[in-house]
């Protein structure tokens, strides 16, 4: 309960900073534990899960249908193009935009602790999929620190912004934890 309190305070301050008002700057999280840290892992339960519904299927699956449950668990997040005010964007399943963050040059994840908790990052249990216009030889995934397959899209990792909606973009072309968070257009580019 306590827990769940001090997430929702934290998650009133990142709302009512909104997108671009970071103070916070250190992206890394390396070295020693930091709150910052314990925010990712509290961060990931407001994340955009769709993962639940799309790829994690296996409670639908019989407890005795191994076969079925086995192939249920290596579908992993849908990831398709949809029309925006920003023109072919990808998308996950449900629609709601992904960004990728200018900061990362590689495709490993610099975004944790509070950067997470206000960009969380597109999670799968499986492969990715390629969905209407989205090109599978782009799609990957990259580890986390804590283990966890984050989406990749040409070499990028994916991200939402916690206050999106599918078929709602509010922060690309943000400036925000040392970077610029921006929507991707079909070929992996960011869009300008």
């Amino acid at each position: 309960m306590f827990r769940a309190t001090i997430l929702a305070v934290v998650l009133a301050a990142l709302v009512a900073a909104g997108c671009g008002s970071d103070d916070d700057t250190d992206t890394s999280g390396g070295g020693a534990a930091t709150s910052g840290d314990a925010m990712e892992s509290d961060g990931d339960a407001m994340e955009k899960s769709g993962d639940a519904m799309e790829s994690d299927t296996v409670a639908l699956a019989g407890a005795g249908d191994e076969p079925a449950a086995m192939a249920a668990k290596r579908r992993g997040k849908r990831i398709k193009v949809v029309n925006s005010q920003f023109g072919r964007v990808i998308a996950d399943g449900k629609g709601e935009a992904l960004y990728l963050f200018d900061k990362e040059k590689t495709k490993r994840a610099r975004c944790y602790g509070a950067c997470a908790a206000a960009w969380p990052p597109v999670l799968t249990k499986g492969r990715p999929r390629a969905g209407r216009g989205a090109k599978a030889g782009k799609l990957g995934t990259t580890r986390r620190r804590d283990g966890r397959r984050q989406v990749t899209y040409n070499g990028h990792p994916l991200y939402y912004y916690v206050d999106d909606a599918p078929g709602t973009i509010l922060c690309h072309d943000v400036f925000e934890y040392g970077g610029l968070w921006l929507v991707v257009n079909p070929s992996g580019r960011a869009v300008g």
